[in-house]
């Protein structure tokens, strides 16, 4: 059996629905009413206004008013005309079509060219170039925008804006937007298409690829029924009739009595219901389906009827998203808006990080202009009422939980925790010293502990500090059941002392002894490292019961004493120098690292009492290794077993004649 679906996005919008109300209004006050221009392009709807005694004009004269202004909107001149002419007028422009006329006379204003994506001859356009106070320029193809670079040399040498007629071609936008954006980087758009055009041709374009046949219902000089009947056209077989009337009847029957097929139907913003429903009926008629569709008739029946009000929860489809909110469908003629901040109560979230477009969301409405056409929603408030309910649970677990620090206030500071609950926690909580300043943890991500709930006041108190120190007592656990012996860490020094130095393993410090910092002579650590270095350690030992770590610098390659080991034997003389001298002898520097011993009794072949009167710091003499303890890494050298007693004897006998 064929089958027929309607679209649920047919029929009137918002913008309309105002403007006939509007007319309907100012006729039955004044008797009788004026439109500047067809009101819509509806050809049965203006016959009906005809019949409630409102007129159309396009003369402006005191004498056809009052006045209503087309929701097509109109120039800034023709404001300027009724002004000074002093003719009486209600505005019905269409609050979206308001907007643009405000974008522009700014934008214009400070010296921006202005492109409009739309057709040039349709009312609404020559509107919009109206309130353009510069360069302004329509183009409804990309083939028109590229001629208009040819002929416009100068175009965007300031700055440039692109806006769209309400009703334009989503998917000529799309194609417009790319190829604008390779000619001018800086380009400011405005997405401008409203959100009952985006929703009518996405389903539209949806549901044409479903069907055998479309019908698409509209006045032959309306727009967005054009461009409707061009998308369905793309992908099946379609039909573009003004009302029932027009539908070739016998052509239906020949087509449906062929086979079973599946018809859709789509109206554009300016078809009334009743028009929509006479065309169902009769096509139902054609192929005896006397059960129409029941649900879609009372959903025309029920159209303007469905209310929201402040305060109300709501299921919203998400169908646009850009850099300051999200454009949601509410199921009402309604545009609804969630802007970033009632996104979510993280700072750092764009709307682009939050929701895509065909996420279906919980929202609360926080403010409703009926007159324009507008409601705003929240969903962070949704979402502090679920995180409350987790709060809690989250206190009973001793949970961390996961916030964003949003606002320093006085005696701490406000974590809004990732499902939108608001958590004081007080400035000693914060992990922030008494010295430093709690604006330098604002908008940081961090951990806290629930430890206070009041729920019926609403007032959750937490700790960044109990959460921090659980993060470290677990890392701390979990270092000494993993330290070893030989362990290497890389560790930042933290404090400094003569004997050396303190080095923060990861939450656990260890010390350096001063003489495993390196393996030459130093006075003091400070002549290796500084606070704040990184320093490349291992484990020497370890005391779990005392929590002591004893670490070391120094690398087993740059060990001198086997560099010394590998150059030097026993008997070997070498050029030594003196490094410190005691009652003993003298210690001599072989080499970097590798220190040996003069004995008092290797110094001369005569016995010498008192060292320092033979050698001093820093003299350097020749010495024979006379032993090497390689256990002990001990060198012992000899200045006397390079003397004979003749040479002796020699210098004692000079010493004299002096």
């Amino acid at each position: 059996m064929s089958e027929i679906i309607t679209a649920k996005t047919a029929g009137f919008c918002f913008g309309v629905t105002r403007a006939i109300k509007i007319a309907g209004e100012t006729a039955e006050k004044y008797g009788k009413a004026y439109t500047y221009g067809q009101l819509i392009h509806n050809n049965d709807v203006i016959n009906e206004l005809h019949e409630k005694g409102i007129s159309v004009t396009e003369v402006l004269s005191p004498e056809f008013s009052p006045l209503v202004i087309r929701s097509h909107g109109v120039p800034a001149s023709v404001y300027d005309e009724l002004a000074a002419k002093q003719i009486d007028y209600i505005d019905a422009t269409c609050p979206f079509v308001e907007k643009i006329h405000r974008i522009v006379a700014e934008e214009s204003q400070n010296g921006a060219d202005v492109l409009i994506a739309g057709d040039g001859n349709h009312p609404e356009v020559i509107g919009i170039l109206g309130h353009c106070k510069g360069n302004a320029y329509a183009v409804n193809s990309t083939t028109d925008f590229d001629n208009l670079l040819k002929s416009e040399k100068n175009l965007g040498q300031n700055a440039l804006i692109l806006v769209a007629q309400t009703t334009f071609d989503m998917g000529k936008w799309a194609e417009l937007k790319k190829n604008i954006k390779k000619h001018y980087t800086k380009v400011k758009i405005f997405d401008t298409i409203c959100l009952a055009t985006t929703n009518r041709q996405t389903e539209a374009e949806r549901l044409s690829k479903e069907c055998d046949l479309m019908v698409v219902i509209g006045g032959a000089h309306s727009s967005n029924s054009r461009k409707l009947a061009e998308i369905c056209a793309e992908n099946t077989d379609t039909l573009f009739i003004e009302n029932a009337a027009a539908l070739d009847k016998a052509k239906l029957k020949s087509l449906l009595s062929s086979k079973d097929v599946k018809i859709g139907i789509t109206a554009g913003a300016s078809t009334p219901a009743y028009i929509i429903k006479e065309v169902h009926i009769i096509m139902s008629d054609i192929i005896k389906d006397e059960a129409m569709d029941a649900e879609f008739m009372a959903a025309l029946d029920q159209m303007d009827r469905v209310r929201v009000y402040t305060g109300n929860r709501v299921k919203a489809t998400v169908v646009a998203v850009n850099k300051t909110e999200a454009v949601v469908d509410i199921g009402t003629k309604h545009s609804g808006y969630i802007l970033a901040d009632e996104l979510s109560a993280n700072p750092n979230l764009t709307p682009e990080d939050v929701v895509k477009v065909g996420d279906v969301i919980d929202c609360i409405v926080t403010k409703i202009n009926d007159a324009d056409g507008y409601v705003y929603l929240s969903k962070k408030q949704v979402d502090a009422q679920a995180g409350i309910e987790k709060i809690v649970k989250a206190k009973e677990e001793n949970a961390t939980i996961k916030g964003v620090v949003t606002t320093v206030v006085k005696g701490g500071v406000i974590v809004t925790s990732e499902e939108g609950a608001r958590v004081f926690v007080p400035a000693s909580q914060t992990g922030v010293s008494r010295s430093g300043k709690l604006e330098d943890i604002l908008k940081k991500e961090v951990g806290f502990k629930v430890i206070e709930v009041n729920e019926g006041r609403g007032r959750v108190v937490g700790s960044i500090r109990a959460a921090e120190k659980e993060i470290t007592d677990a890392a701390k656990a979990k270092f000494w059941e993993e330290l070893e012996v030989g362990k290497e860490f890389t560790g930042e020094v933290k404090s400094m002392e003569s004997y050396g130095v303190f080095v923060d393993l990861g939450g656990v410090d260890g010390m350096v002894h001063s003489s495993e910092l390196t393996w030459g002579r130093i006075k003091h650590p400070k002549e290796i490292v500084a606070i704040g270095d990184k320093l490349n350690v291992y484990v020497k030992a370890f005391d779990p019961e005392k929590k002591r770590v004893s670490l070391s610098a120094k690398k087993a390659e740059d060990n001198p004493w086997t560099k010394f080991t590998s150059e030097f034997a026993v008997d070997d003389v070498a050029k030594v120098q003196v490094v410190s001298i005691t009652p003993f002898g003298a210690f001599a520097q072989i080499i970097p690292g590798v220190d040996g011993l003069i004995h008092i009794s290797q110094i001369a072949l005569e016995r010498v009492t008192n060292v320092a009167q033979v050698l001093s710091v820093g003299q350097v003499v020749e010495a024979k290794i006379t032993e090497i303890d390689e256990e002990k890494s001990r060198v012992s050298l000899s200045i006397k077993a390079l003397l004979t007693p003749a040479e002796d004897a020699t210098e004692e006998a000079a010493e004299d004649a002096e």
